[in-house]
């Protein structure tokens, strides 16, 4: 069974860190993607970033650019998301996912890419 364990969140200032991780049991990721979406209050999940776990591909979110770092730890079979310089609109659920990689760009950035979700957890940046 795949699951996923998020873990990082907090509360920051405006301006601050925070490195969330995103460790996945049950699975070894060669041929998957991992990314991170998130939910601020009232508003739809939307993709943040993600990494093709095998050839080290990137994609970000154009609001992510230059702020987040995606980065593959594989002793522990996670990836972790390094965020810097945060801002209040950062303030949501950060998931994590798992996908198959299918070789299509869209699908990675896509919510329809993912099969396995982790629960969430909360980012609270203050201003």
């Amino acid at each position: 069974q795949v699951q996923l364990a998020e873990s990082g969140g907090g509360l920051v200032q405006a301006g601050g860190s925070l490195r969330l991780s995103c460790e996945v049991s049950g699975r070894t990721l060669n041929d998957y993607i991992m990314g991170w979406f998130r939910q601020a209050p009232g508003e739809e999940r939307e993709f943040v970033a993600a990494v093709n776990w095998s050839s080290g591909k990137t994609y970000y979110r154009e609001f992510a650019k230059g702020r987040f770092t995606l980065s593959r730890d594989y002793a522990r079979n996670a990836v972790t998301l390094q965020m810097n310089s945060l801002m209040s609109e950062d303030t949501a659920v950060y998931y994590c996912a798992v996908g198959r990689d299918s070789g299509s760009d869209f699908r990675a950035i896509s919510e329809f890419g993912y099969g396995y979700w982790g629960q969430g957890t909360l980012v609270t940046v203050s201003s």
